[in-house]
């Protein structure tokens, strides 16, 4: 559809047009009906006068006198008596056209004729009465609207006929007549459809022009008032301009974030290695050291940037106490270079709807932020179970905690404690934070009794808070 103001111009259009058309159908054929019941009063009307007018009595004379009069220029009445009409005292004369569309006659009860009017004559005397009533009868090639009844006790019978060229005639006139002020109307209509049209679709044209003189930085929601039609277009842009703003500011945001946390250490491995081609062996230690935190930095970026750019994921049932084994199994090198202990206490399989690379991630940033944030020789405990219909999973480390003030904003993204000694980029608890809602969860920190943090996740079945649980022992 090229445009909507012309499809619904040319197609209403059409409507009219055709709804023109068979309204003048209707009405002719209506009429012709009409006119046709109409006509038959009149044929009945004008014979029963007539049979009153003519008795048994009536003398030849008047015959002769009557179809004197009965005759048309051209088209000559007969009395068929034994006196013939004199024809140069023929009343041979129209006082209207229509006149030729009408006749009358008069037969004798054998059906031989007795009186015949103009048309009657012109092809041989016209076919007489078989019946009283109405009936179409062929002549001369025409067809004749016809009604009979008898006269004098049968001894006669008197037909008056119409042509149906005269029904024809009449009810194109009256179609026509109809017509006319249609044809009159139809532009008269068009032209108003046509503003009606244009003031109809303003509202689009209003939409169109306010977001077509936007900038490229304006996302901001269309508070035009539309029809009821067009609310639902105006929402449902309100809501893509709403994403396409926040994926906007996911970009900037990660593209910020990189900039901030790549631009230390790229600058001190550059100073390590400027030192380690000076002669200095200690810097070459260092500058690893730089170069795992860039590639811890990186990681997690990535990590954050698939986050933002990706939809829900697809919840798959899956045994929760399997995946925290199997990652635990990945990290005890880590905890063993440290000389940590890393527990996991025993429970039965516990079966959540989840995704499993998602939690994997999440369980795994978690355990990495409590084994990093343990001292050598520490202890890592991760505890798992169900309360009812709840499931949850606690894992407690033996550092030194979190400030009581800082616990709310710790997860924000590049917020880190201010005198850990642990080098870290701050990204851990926030893409762990941005996890757990994903996998409908809720992450909880807190510091337990005799030092060291605890990491809750639970999946609560009901709404409202979560069961309050005692810190680990």
């Amino acid at each position: 559809m090229s445009s909507i103001r012309r499809y619904l111009t040319s197609t209403l259009a059409l409507v009219l047009v055709a709804a023109a058309t068979l309204s003048l159908i209707a009405a002719y054929f209506t009429t012709h009906h009409e006119m046709e019941e109409i006509l038959d009063a009149q044929l009945s009307l004008q014979g029963r006068i007539v049979s009153a007018l003519v008795g048994p009595e009536t003398p030849r004379d008047t015959y002769v006198r009557i179809a004197r009069h009965l005759d048309q220029p051209g088209h000559p009445a007969r009395w068929y008596g034994d006196e013939a009409p004199d024809g140069n005292s023929s009343f041979g004369m129209r006082y209207h056209h229509e006149e030729r569309m009408l006749s009358v006659g008069v037969w004798n009860a054998d059906g031989s004729p007795w009186l015949l009017g103009a048309e009657w004559n012109d092809a041989g005397p016209f076919p007489g009465p078989d019946r009283e009533g109405y009936r179409w009868q062929e002549y001369d090639g025409q067809r004749w609207r016809v009604f009979s009844l008898p006269l004098n006790e049968r001894q006669r019978w008197l037909s008056i006929g119409l042509s149906e060229d005269f029904h024809d005639e009449l009810s194109r006139k009256v179609a026509l007549a109809d017509l006319l002020p249609m044809l009159i109307a139809l532009p008269v209509l068009l032209v108003l459809m046509g503003m009606l049209i244009h003031r109809g679709l303003g509202p689009i044209a209003r939409l169109s022009q306010q977001v077509k003189g936007r900038g490229a930085s304006d996302l901001s929601h269309i508070e035009l008032e539309v029809p009821r039609e067009l609310v639902a277009l105006r929402d449902v842009f309100n809501d893509f301009m709403g994403r396409l703003g926040e994926a906007l500011d996911r970009e900037r945001r990660f593209t910020a974030d990189a900039a901030h946390e790549l631009r230390t250490p790229l600058a001190a491995l550059k100073i390590h290695l400027d030192n380690a081609m000076a002669g200095e062996q200690t810097s070459l230690r260092k500058a690893y050291d730089g170069i795992e935190r860039l590639q811890r930095v990186v990681d997690q970026l990535l990590i954050l940037a698939r986050l933002d750019s990706q939809q829900q994921a697809v919840a798959e049932r899956l045994d929760l106490r399997a995946l925290v084994l199997e990652l635990a199994a990945e990290l005890w090198p880590l905890a063993e270079a440290h000389a940590q202990e890393l527990e996991v206490r025993e429970s039965s399989p516990l079966w959540i709807e989840g995704d499993a690379t998602e939690l994997g991630i999440l369980i795994r940033n978690l355990l990495d932020n409590a084994l990093r944030y343990t001292p050598d020789g520490g202890r890592v405990e991760v505890a798992l179970g169900r309360d009812g219909s709840d499931t949850w999973l606690s894992i407690r480390d033996s550092g030194t905690g979190i400030p009581e003030e800082l616990l709310d904003v710790v997860t924000e993204r590049f917020r880190r404690v201010a005198d850990q000694q642990v080098s870290g980029s701050g990204l851990g608890l926030s893409i762990a934070v941005e996890l757990a809602k994903r996998q409908q969860a809720r992450l909880t920190l807190r510091n337990c009794q005799g030092g060291g943090l605890e990491a809750l996740l639970e999946w609560v079945e009901k709404k409202g808070p979560g069961r309050a649980r005692a810190p680990l022992a």
